[in-house]
């Protein structure tokens, strides 16, 4: 691994894939230096897309919240893991029918593939993060799994960071159902394949001229590992430089977080 001031191969890439939850923001708190990375992006004309494995939100809902921040961005750089649980199911099983345990990001997402809500016979159980989350709600779904529903994790992440501190995300609320039934959920969102290919095609760019930015080495490090980026872990999220020792993988760089990479730029360190 490099030293974090090594950067000049990180800004020739073409494109930067971002995460969001602890790159971009906490919560309602936008992060040291944000601005500055994206005005950065702009001006070097860099190709950027926000792939978060946050599926609560609409793209359109993205690009409001980083208004409301102060950050104007089009919509169309942003694809969250909703839209690739959507993607994944029509081509799967065209004109099926899920459970749903989410909010309107992935509930919008699958109606607009068209996907319908079922609670009684449904081909799948969607699980993403669900803010009315009940022991109601997981037992409906243990038992439509039982009857034969396939389950689906809209994302890996065990955690998530808030302003207040982490926070239960996908794979902690669908433990129970997987203790449960015995059913292993197949997860999308980051480190799945499929998302990271989608993002490249949206980003338009090649893998070996793109970087993943991410603060997280469990879903954002090992998905640029296998999908061949670059990859760079910021601190400003969930992950710490002593846990970084724990995985057998390692990103190429760690920074505080992205305001480091254009004013590495700007004092010409790279």
């Amino acid at each position: 691994m490099r030293k974090g001031n090594d950067l000049k191969e990180l800004l020739a890439k073409k494109g930067f894939i971002c995460d969001m939850d602890g790159v971009i923001y906490h919560g309602n708190r936008l992060l040291p230096g944000v601005k500055e990375f994206l005005d950065w992006l702009r001006t070097n004309k860099k190709k950027f897309l926000f792939l978060t494995n946050s599926g609560q939100y609409t793209p359109k809902e993205l690009q409001q919240k980083l208004g409301r921040m102060g950050l104007e961005v089009d919509e169309t750089h942003f694809y969250t893991s909703a839209l690739a649980t959507a993607h994944f199911l029509k081509n799967q099983a065209p004109g099926c029918s899920a459970y749903v345990m989410g909010e309107h990001g992935i509930l919008n997402a699958l109606y607009d593939v068209g996907i319908t809500f079922n609670d009684v016979n449904p081909d799948y159980v969607v699980v993403g993060e669900p803010s009315g989350y009940s022991l109601e709600m997981i037992t409906k779904a243990i038992r439509l799994v039982e009857k034969g529903a396939k389950l689906i994790g809209t994302n890996y992440d065990m955690t998530g960071p808030t302003e207040s501190g982490i926070a239960p995300a996908c794979r902690a609320l669908l433990a129970p159902i997987e203790l449960a039934t015995g059913k292993q959920a197949y997860y999308m969102g980051k480190p799945n394949p499929l998302m990271m290919r989608t993002g490249l095609k949206l980003l338009g760019v090649h893998s070996e001229e793109a970087a993943i930015i991410g603060d997280r080495m469990d879903t954002d490090i090992i998905a640029g590992i296998e999908s061949g980026l670059d990859t760079v872990l910021v601190l400003s999220g969930v992950t710490t430089r002593e846990d970084c020792l724990k995985f057998p993988y390692r990103p190429r760089l760690i920074l505080n977080g992205v305001g480091e990479i254009p004013a590495a730029q700007a004092a010409g360190k790279a």
